[in-house]
């Protein structure tokens, strides 16, 4: 049935990925609702709201504001809070209200850079679309606003993709290990790590890798603009692997399509006699094989578990539940968008 939600919680919107990528940047990020949505992204898709400081606001529309359309007054409260916070730029996040009520997010940009005097990145998100579509184009409005030219430097990559809700800090280290001893001197994480003037240096990559959907329009762009090449992959996708046996085995993979990818190559590598991977997010045609399948309910997943024959199932365990029949292994791959439950992915 569609929408009904028996074991699954509901997904991170697109307000959670583009507030995800901005985060730790140093800007004040405002998401244009009541309190709900700031409420749901700090209390339960940003994992880094315990652990590490960011001055994202509410704005706190009460409903004569969101009836009258009263810019001003956010316009105000966001002049207030960056005369006391020493912020580089601001970001404004759109939810449902906005989108329902018909903001202008151009004009609002426009008063809220002649009011502050801060460089604005305004985001018309409305919530119905889920995580990696708002990561994505914060990504691309990040480097779109910021980027400035210059001239690649030798050992240094860009990574793009990263956001908490793909995974955790852990992975990002580890990332960061493979690509050293890949002979990478400047490791440049964006989303996790990087700063603004990273990004403004983004020219000075000698080469983008690309490590979630949500990276690929930005890398785009900046090939596009300043020659940067690009490759999607995953570098930690081996390590998935050094346990269980998979020679001769039907394999199903769910997670965000670049990890899944790459995790494909090494099971196809390593011997597995077919391997099909699932996403319930974007699906890039550039990196679809045929077999590839969309999932949008919880009954596509069962669905396409009780027809594949498979042996081995690698994907969040917080699934398992859809397909109580399912005799063979699980090998855990966490996914916080999904889950919820913080993990090594």
């Amino acid at each position: 049935m569609k929408g009904l939600r028996k074991v699954l919680t509901p997904f991170a919107p697109d307000q959670s990925g583009a507030v995800s990528v901005l985060y730790a940047l140093g800007g004040v990020v405002v998401v244009i609702d009541a309190g709900g949505c700031t409420g749901n992204i700090c209390g339960f898709d940003e994992p880094r709201w315990l652990s590490q400081k960011s001055a994202v606001f509410s704005a706190g529309l009460r409903d004569m504001d969101a009836i009258m359309g009263r810019d001003d007054r956010l316009i105000d409260k966001l002049a207030l809070a960056c005369d006391q916070i020493e912020a580089n730029f601001v970001a404004l996040i759109g939810t449902p209200v906005p989108v329902v009520i018909g903001t202008d997010f151009r004009a609002l940009k426009h008063m809220a850079e002649k009011r502050t005097g801060l460089p604005v990145i305004s985001l018309p998100t409305d919530g119905m679309a889920l995580y990696d579509r708002g990561a994505s184009a914060a990504f691309a409005a990040l480097f779109e606003a910021f980027a400035e030219p210059g001239e690649a430097v030798a050992g240094r990559v860009g990574v793009l993709g990263a956001t908490p809700l793909d995974m955790d800090e852990k992975t990002a280290e580890t990332i960061t290990e493979r690509l050293k001893a890949a002979g990478w001197r400047e490791i440049v994480i964006y989303g996790m790590g990087a700063d603004l003037p990273d990004v403004r240096r983004a020219a000075g990559a000698k080469k983008n890798l690309v490590i979630a959907p949500s990276g690929l329009e930005a890398a785009r762009r900046l090939e596009a603009r300043f020659g940067t090449p690009y490759e999607a992959a995953y570098p930690t996708a081996a390590r998935l692997i050094d346990g269980p046996e998979v020679r001769g085995r039907r394999v199903l993979v769910v997670h965000q399509q670049v990890a899944a990818c790459a995790l494909r190559e090494q099971l196809l590598a390593a011997g597995a006699r077919s391997v099909t991977v699932g996403c319930w997010f974007m699906m890039d045609p550039a990196l679809t094989q045929a077999g590839d399948v969309p999932l949008a309910e919880e009954d596509d997943f069962t669905a396409l578990v009780a027809s594949g024959g498979f042996d081995l199932i690698v994907a969040d365990p917080t699934m398992g539940p859809l397909v109580p029949d399912f005799a063979g292994e699980w090998l855990p791959f966490p996914h916080f968008a999904l889950s919820g439950k913080l993990g090594q992915g």
